[in-house]
């Protein structure tokens, strides 16, 4: 591994993997990439989209629901869902990747909670956001 950087396009380190590894997920609290296991709470090593843009975005939930799914959209298709069958708790926070491989920038998230409600923000920018606030 060696540390790049930080990308022009956005302040975050980026961790460029030389190896062809790939990203596996564990339990909602671990990840994995390689067997390396990083505890809840921590960025976990990610890769950068080869047009150097980074689409990692922390999603913070200030909403005082659970949150149960995540999805984004840059096409009007949703994407799988992004908590892969884990909920953010109001208050907490979880990385998540939001590129599809499309090489755009511009998303759509539609995130649902555990009392049936949805709300879907427009317009966001995940090739220069690092922290998205869901509220009501």
């Amino acid at each position: 591994m060696f540390l790049t950087p930080p990308s022009p396009h956005r302040r975050a380190t980026t961790i460029v993997l030389v190896a062809s590894l790939v990203w596996l997920t564990a339990s909602p609290g671990f990840a994995s990439v390689a067997g390396l296991s990083h505890p809840a709470g921590r960025t976990p090593v990610t890769m950068q989209a080869e047009d150097g843009y980074n689409r990692n975005v922390r999603i913070h939930n200030q909403t005082g629901w659970t949150m149960t799914r995540l999805q984004a959209s840059s096409s009007g298709a949703w994407s799988r869902d992004l908590l892969r069958a884990g909920t953010l708790s109001p208050g907490e926070s979880r990385v998540v990747s939001i590129d599809n491989g499309s090489g755009a920038c511009r998303y759509a998230l539609r995130a649902e909670f555990d009392n049936g409600q949805a709300l879907e923000r427009s317009g966001i920018n995940a090739c220069q956001v690092a922290d998205y606030y869901f509220t009501r």
